[in-house]
């Protein structure tokens, strides 16, 4: 007569359970690593890209994009003209930091087509990884400047928000000197999810992001912000 087996697992299918377990975790850590690793090479590549498109552009028209005055006339398919200061600014009609994905895009210099409208989406704007529309403008949100202070005010490459600040760290020390306050790749706070507006309570405590608004600020990496954003100097 056969003895029925009534114990539980032995160490052997202990053993082999377990290493399916890791094998399996592993495979997910790995996955993410993958993505994750992705994600940083499409951020690096979209702003090296808007980059060479933005210079590119002033090359050809002698103007910056969102604010040429001459578009209508020069590139087809444009459907506005900005108003020739020299700026990409978001305080413009029609709003320059929006119009300037329809002049690169018409142009030429960017893949893909954009068509102006004062109210962003997906038709006007590129995006992040994260889904966040993404901008080009002149002012002085970057590194530990707050406003438009008129001694730092440069046209910058948005990334957007909602990006992890470990990402941008990262992101920095690739590009640039690792520092967020410095250099040409510098931290940019945001408010709100669509990435696009300063501190409107004017605060001047630094952000999660970062460890101080001053230039000896470093990325919080280790905080797990997942709201913060960089920009691109030119």
């Amino acid at each position: 007569m056969n003895r029925r087996r009534t114990h539980g697992f032995t160490l052997v299918e202990t053993a082999i359970v377990l290493v399916i377990i890791g094998l399996l975790l592993g495979g997910l850590l790995k996955a993410a690593e993958l993505i994750n690793s992705a994600r940083l090479r499409s951020l690096i590549a979209q702003q090296d890209e808007v980059k060479v498109a933005f210079f590119g552009f002033e090359e050809r028209f002698r103007a910056v994009p969102g604010d040429y005055i001459l578009a209508k006339a020069n590139i087809r398919g444009a459907t506005e003209n900005g108003n020739g200061n020299g700026r990409i600014e978001i305080t413009a009609t029609p709003t320059e930091t929006i119009l300037a994905w329809e002049h690169l895009s018409r142009a030429g210099f960017l893949i893909g087509t954009y068509t102006y409208n004062a109210t962003e989406s997906a038709a006007t704007s590129p995006v992040n990884p994260y889904g966040v529309y993404r901008q080009i403008a002149y002012d002085g949100i970057y590194g530990a400047g707050t406003t438009g202070i008129p001694s730092v005010l440069r046209h910058n490459i948005k990334t957007g928000s909602q990006i992890p600040v470990a990402f941008l760290a990262e992101m920095d020390r690739k590009i640039d000197d690792g520092a967020p306050n410095l250099g040409g790749f510098q931290f940019s706070r945001y408010q709100g999810s669509n990435g696009l507006a300063a501190p409107t309570d004017g605060s001047t405590t630094a952000p999660a992001c970062t460890s101080a608004t001053i230039d000896s600020g470093i990325w919080n990496a280790t905080n797990d912000s997942a709201n913060c954003g960089g920009a691109s100097l030119l």
